[in-house]
């Protein structure tokens, strides 16, 4: 589905959007989680299509996988029939049982240096994500990848912003000096409504074509990239 060669091939590109560069040093970096650190892909299928006979919605399968990796997560939920009002619901439930399957997750490629590049550098690095904080820390825990000063999670699907917003004010760092690192058309979305720039990975679950269509402040194929991004800020 996804080309291995895409994680160490290709140059980062600035995205067509409005945003200029600035001329502040970057202090910290925000990622994603789903997409963006692990690669939880296709155990997030098996769960989605496991929910979908217990919350009445359709599975998504064959070339509607490829389909829905060009939707934004709005097109996707009414493409597959999520009703609104059961979203938090599901989303509770997907996370719970992914848990189980958290052993198993494997970082992308490239993934641990690139955050001890950055904190080599004097980077701070958080993360902000839908999954669960107990899943986060055991990944990182399971896989030793050190230097993420903090986990916090969104209990809604849609609700990232909210929660960037408030680990700004928590750990006092501020949008001109910071980048968020993310996968999908809702992690634009937050930034966006966060006034944070947003950097967009091509290996996670929403295509470059949908990433794009979003305007983010720059796109990315591996994570090698993140570093050159971060110094050329």
């Amino acid at each position: 589905m996804r080309s291995l060669a895409r994680f160490v091939l290709g140059k980062a590109k600035p995205a067509t959007g409005p945003d200029a560069p600035s001329t502040v040093p970057v202090k910290m970096v925000l990622f994603d989680f789903d997409g963006t650190l692990a690669d939880t892909f296709a155990d997030g299928l098996e769960i989605l299509n496991d929910l979908s006979k217990q919350f009445g919605f359709r599975r998504l399968e064959g070339e509607d996988i490829e389909r829905a990796r060009d939707m934004t997560t709005r097109q996707v939920m009414k493409f597959l029939g999520v009703p609104s009002r059961k979203l938090p619901t599901i989303a509770q439930h997907g996370v719970t049982k992914l848990k189980e399957r958290m052993p198993a997750v494997r970082p992308f490629p490239g993934i641990a240096e690139m955050v001890q590049d950055l904190t080599s550098m004097g980077v701070r690095v958080g993360i902000v994500t839908s999954n669960s904080e107990e899943n986060v820390n055991y990944f990182l825990r399971n896989h030793q990848i050190d230097g993420i000063e903090f986990v916090r999670s969104s209990s809604r699907l849609l609700g990232k912003a909210r929660v960037i917003r408030r680990a700004m004010k928590e750990f006092n760092f501020r949008p001109e000096d910071s980048l968020f690192v993310g996968d999908e058309t809702r992690d634009i979305e937050a930034c966006r409504r966060a006034d944070l720039r947003c950097i967009a990975v091509t290996w996670g679950y929403n295509s470059e074509r949908a990433l794009s269509a979003q305007a983010p402040y720059r796109i990315i194929h591996s994570p090698t990239e993140l570093k050159g991004s971060v110094i050329n800020y």
